[in-house]
């Protein structure tokens, strides 16, 4: 097993807002589509086949929040760079830039939706 975590949804109450905060803050396209009546889902970028991707998601049962599981986003090779960022376009830094040794850099927000999420980088 390459991985333990192979897909992440990041629910949405305004979809179209939580589509613009992730296209800045990780400077790329989300392709947007409507896989099932009433769900809309934007994949997030990743560029590499077979790596761990993910999605914004609107639609029952989708609820943002701010407790239970973070997922840690590519922070890319300087994490500083999409947290620059995160408030600029609507959202909280609850967690600044924090070493964590050898292991990188990590950081958490608050995204525009009230979803705790990481970013986390070698530098």
């Amino acid at each position: 097993m390459a991985n333990v975590i192979n897909w992440f949804e990041i629910p949405a109450s305004n979809f179209d807002r939580a589509c613009e905060f992730y296209s800045k803050i990780l400077e790329g396209k989300i392709e947007k589509t409507n896989p099932h009546p009433g769900v809309k889902m934007g994949f997030l970028p990743h560029f590499e086949m077979g790596a761990v991707g993910g999605a914004v998601v609107e639609g029952d049962g989708y609820e943002p929040s701010d407790k239970g599981t973070v997922p840690y986003l590519n922070g890319g090779d300087d994490l500083s760079i999409p947290l620059s960022k995160v408030e600029k376009n609507g959202g909280k830094i609850v967690m600044p830039k924090t070493s964590i040794g050898e292991n990188g850099f990590i950081a958490q927000f608050i995204d525009t939706e009230g979803n705790r999420v990481a970013l986390h980088s070698m530098k």
